[in-house]
């Protein structure tokens, strides 16, 4: 009698990382996307070496999602072998900027096989004379900060090691404010048991209220942060109809921008008594501005809202990868062409969201949906997407070179999935003091994005020579006649 074939593995998959899983769309596949980039040649048996031992040790990778009625679980892939994860390629042409940017929006809209582990690395050993590594993830395993730290666990201090950051968690360790978003967020304990009990309380007076104003507008009144924050969401109104906002389509584009100093745009912000982040998302307020300028778009009056990713679990927990994070709602007041008032606006903006309940709350929905009926998430997850234009996540890197395979990562880029009809990413990266820029949008609704992004650093230099000609006040009331008599005097 033949025995029967061994059953993989299962562990219960986690109600957040489920409803990622589910979030898939044709228009908007839940992928993140990462691009490395080196000077010289990577060998692809130093490399396969490198995932092997560094990449593989998280268990995480060697397991792929299943749905069953019982719910959604990881499971063991049987017939795990590495050659399905790491495909060498060369791109055509001059092997450039723009033929990567191709290569790059091809995969950005091609699904990962749900069959395997749903990752993937592409060596592209042509790439302007050396190499370029672009890795694909899908969203339920990880998020943006757990990501970067599963990356940072490959890569070595120099061309021949020491590693720069072993695999074991280490102490926290005092960081920078300024380079993240997570200075939003007043401090919490349990978060992911909070955002649970929240999340299955909220839930059901969500699904009811959200085409209902006069049930939000009772349940703001019952006094409580939590309730108030929900029918602050439930009442939101959509941002301005632009060419950036519609019905999406299966194509995407990406493009990168040229990077900027950090030590710069800290300058600038602290003359300005800005942050850093205030300082980006102002450029690339400025920088969408510009395009709908261009298109002959009238812009007066316009904002764009962008859902904005919030960490809500100490850095050094991130090597147990999942999805631990909120979102809060952003204004970007592309109407401004002044782009220091534009900066003070974006400021109080940032300022008015201190403390808010919005990354706990949405957190907590998104659990709740997660361990519920599909059909509630989709409804919850369109709702969520139609009163923002954009998703636009900072993370911060680190601040010295690094090495992966013995290659120096020269640029370290990444993309960030939309959820809903939502048709553009913008992500930030700071990486060995500079920061850099990407963008994916909908090939439909923004088929060129590459004339958006190439204004952040003009936007920037508009921002340092406007603070260099002008005593402009620090207390974000920009008065007109006092600007006016800076720049005279």
């Amino acid at each position: 009698m033949a025995a029967s074939p061994k059953r993989a593995k299962r562990e219960k998959m986690s109600a957040v990382d489920t409803a990622w899983l589910r979030m898939d769309r044709p228009h908007n596949l839940m992928t993140i996307s990462g691009v490395l980039m080196f000077r010289e040649k990577l060998s692809l048996a130093r490399l396969r070496k490198v995932i092997t031992k560094r990449f593989l040790v998280f268990r995480r990778f060697s397991q792929r999602p299943v749905e069953t009625a019982a719910g959604a679980f990881w499971e063991t892939d049987p017939d795990f072998d590495l050659d399905h994860h790491i495909v060498r390629h060369d791109l055509p042409g001059r092997a450039g900027r723009r033929e990567l940017q191709a290569f790059v929006s091809r995969l950005a809209c091609t699904p990962l096989d749900p069959s395997r582990p749903m990752w993937q690395f592409h060596l592209i050993d042509n790439y302007t004379g050396g190499s370029a590594l672009v890795m694909r993830m899908h969203h339920s395993y990880a998020d943006g900060i757990a990501l970067v730290r599963v990356m940072l666990s490959m890569t070595d201090a120099t061309a021949h090691g020491p590693p720069a950051m072993p695999f074991e968690p280490q102490p926290r360790r005092r960081r920078d404010p300024e380079d993240s978003l997570s200075h939003l967020l007043a401090p919490l304990s349990g978060v992911m048991s909070a955002a649970r009990s929240i999340g299955a309380t909220l839930i059901e007076k969500g699904a009811e209220i959200w085409d209902d104003p006069a049930k939000a507008v009772a349940l703001a009144g019952q006094g409580t942060a939590i309730t108030a924050e929900l029918a602050k969401l439930a009442l939101m109104p959509q941002d301005s109809p632009t060419r950036f906002k519609g019905k999406p389509s299966v194509g995407k584009r990406v493009a990168w921008a040229d990077p900027l100093p950090l030590t710069e745009v800290k300058a600038i912000g602290k003359a300005l008594g800005a942050s850093v982040n205030d300082v980006l998302l102002s450029c690339v307020a400025g920088a969408l501005r510009g395009y709908l300028v261009d298109k002959g778009d009238d812009v007066a009056g316009v904002m764009v809202r962008a859902l904005v990713p919030i960490n809500l679990r100490p850095m050094e927990k991130a090597y147990k990868l999942g999805n631990q994070f909120g979102v809060v709602f952003l204004e970007l007041p592309i109407g401004i062409e002044n782009p220091v008032e534009r900066l003070y606006a974006v400021r109080a903006n940032m300022a008015a969201l201190k403390g808010s309940f919005q990354p706990l709350l949405t957190l907590g929905l998104l659990a709740a949906a997660g361990a519920g009926p599909k059909m509630l998430q989709d409804q919850l997850v369109t709702v969520l997407a139609r009163n923002a234009t954009a998703v636009m996540t900072n993370v911060p890197g680190p601040q010295q070179p690094l090495y992966l395979a013995g290659g120096k990562i020269e640029r370290f880029l990444f993309w960030v999935p939309q959820s809903g009809n939502i048709g553009m990413g913008v992500s930030i990266l700071s990486y060995n003091n500079e920061v850099q820029f990407g963008l994916i949008t909908d090939r439909g609704l923004c088929p060129d994005p590459e004339r958006v992004i190439v204004r952040f650093a003009p936007e920037f230099e508009k921002l340092a020579l406007t603070t260099l000609m002008a005593l402009w006040p620090r207390d974000g009331d920009l008065d007109p006649q006092d600007a006016e008599g800076a720049v005279a005097a």
